[in-house]
């Protein structure tokens, strides 16, 4: 059964600059290739599409079945997954506060014992690395672990089309290579998770499912 991967694109911006617009979604597009190919079930969770407005309020806090349609559908996906792909760009050398308010609507329990792999981008030199250092442990704390090897993408504009394929002056080769080091340490991961979790002897520690004071140490 093919692993089901969904790739989240923490950029919310539909605007120039960076020239061009939605460099993430060209990187994400190509996490969601790469992931095909490898017999994984990926899925484009764009933050763009997923605007929330008006007074946070995270999904755990409605009564059972009662958040909005939009968030209980993102919820079952996110409990469904085998492990995700987290793509941001850099802000402040910190990750996009559009993926954090995205994820910041689901409670661990959702995430956890389940890989995750982080995927950052930018238009300069540095392609988000710096941000990626701080989504280590942001992820930790959903309980997603990150694998160890990371993706940053710089220039991307001159890396991606705006499908997510190769241009056609880059090693599309050498770039493969890369990604896929980062995309089978998360099936590798996933795969493994996944027996656990289905096995006889799974004894994972309760995750807090309610109220974030479940965390709070006694």
């Amino acid at each position: 059964m093919p692993l089901e991967l969904p790739v989240f694109l923490g950029s919310a911006r539909d605007s120039t600059p960076p020239r061009p617009a939605r460099l993430g979604e060209r990187v994400a597009r190509a996490c969601v290739a790469m992931l095909r190919e490898g017999d994984a079930e990926p899925r484009l969770v764009d933050a763009l599409d997923w605007r929330t407005g008006g007074v946070f309020k995270p999904h755990f806090a409605y009564a059972r079945g009662k958040a909005p349609e939009a968030l209980e559908d993102l919820a079952g996906l996110i409990e469904r997954a085998d492990g995700y792909v987290m793509v941001s760009p850099e802000y402040n050398h910190s990750m996009s506060p559009a993926l954090a308010d995205l994820l910041n609507h689901f409670g661990s329990s959702l995430f956890s014992y389940k890989p995750s792999l982080i995927v950052t981008y930018s238009a300069g030199q540095w392609g988000g690395t710096r941000a990626a250092v701080a989504m280590r442990t942001f992820l930790a704390e959903l309980g997603c672990l990150p694998v160890s090897a990371m993706i940053h993408v710089p220039r991307a504009h001159e890396v991606f089309d705006e499908t997510g394929g190769f241009l056609a002056d880059v090693d599309a080769e050498r770039w493969r290579g890369y990604f896929g080091r980062g995309l089978d340490q998360l099936r590798w991961w996933g795969e493994a998770a996944r027996r656990q979790r289905a096995g006889a002897d799974d004894r994972r520690p309760s995750a807090f499912t309610r109220d974030p004071s479940q965390r709070n140490a006694p």
